[in-house]
């Protein structure tokens, strides 16, 4: 299979109709997702669907989102590269030494092309930001997750999980220097553990400025009002229209009662003219 968008590769399996499984619940696999085109807008938003599930109590490891300068270069960290250089999410399944925080974990790592992961720790080191979510691995309900970006502003990072309308906040943070020029990717890994890592759906959308954006929602902020238009409201308008026909009836009427007496008017004026013949 081919896409215009994507190149995909390692273990990866492609059920279009269906997902894009990263990797199977076998042991030893790795596979990626990568789109051809790099991401060069400043202001943006990726929602994605996914779904990470399989047999047994024990699974791993996990998947990672990527927006980095490499593109489609299999390394040890969630299936990509240790020294990558951009922002990398990781959607971490496996617990191998980080007291005190419940997994699933999710966290955000911007890498320099120079620092690896620590992944013995879990990336304990490297966290710009993170949260628990149990929950979201066998989920009975769609999981999504939404990234939203502002250039020198904000990177938030909302998942939903647990219900299917409500998003929950992971994190926020100010101003991240993400690339410029960065390719938008998926990849996942499973060691002696292992589970299914689908991607089902991804949609992205360019913010042109932070008040289009509103809390909580994806709808755009209303368009401005072109002068001298007027704003549409059903009630009123119907309000309206039930008047001009009132008023078109009622004209009629008017009509209708000046006919009738100028009728009368002239029928009387003949019997007088009748009656002075006499």
């Amino acid at each position: 299979m081919q896409s215009r968008w994507f190149d995909f590769g390692g273990d990866t399996l492609i059920r279009a109709d269906q997902y894009i499984r990263l990797t199977s619940d076998r042991p030893s696999q790795e596979g990626w997702l990568f789109s051809k085109l790099p991401l060069t807008a400043t202001n943006w938003e990726i929602e994605f669907e996914f779904k990470i599930h399989g047999q047994g109590s024990l699974h791993g490891d996990g998947f990672a989102l990527w927006l980095t300068k490499q593109r489609a270069t299999p390394g040890p960290v969630f299936g990509h590269t240790v020294n990558f250089e951009g922002l990398g999410i990781f959607f971490d399944t496996y617990k191998n030494n980080r007291p005190g925080v419940v997994f699933p974990y999710v966290m955000a790592m911007l890498g320099d092309g120079k620092t690896a992961y620590d992944q013995a720790n879990d990336g304990k080191s490297n966290e710009l930001a993170g949260c628990s979510a149990r929950g979201i691995r066998g989920a009975s309900q769609p999981t999504k997750a939404r990234l939203t970006y502002f250039q020198d502003t904000s990177l938030k990072l909302e998942l939903k999980y647990k219900s299917e309308d409500e998003w929950t906040l992971c994190f926020q943070l100010g101003a991240v220097a993400i690339p410029s020029v960065a390719y938008l990717g998926f990849s996942a890994e499973t060691g002696e553990l292992s589970d299914n890592h689908d991607i089902i759906r991804i949609d992205t959308q360019n913010l042109y400025s932070s008040t289009q954006y509103q809390e909580g929602s994806k709808k755009p902020a209303p368009p401005p009002t072109k002068q001298g238009a007027k704003d549409y409201h059903p009630n009123t308008n119907r309000e309206q229209h039930r008047g001009s026909w009132t008023w078109f009836l009622l004209k009629i009427v008017l009509f209708g009662v000046v006919c009738v007496g100028a009728y009368v008017g002239w029928t009387m004026y003949r019997s007088s003219r009748s009656s002075s013949r006499f």
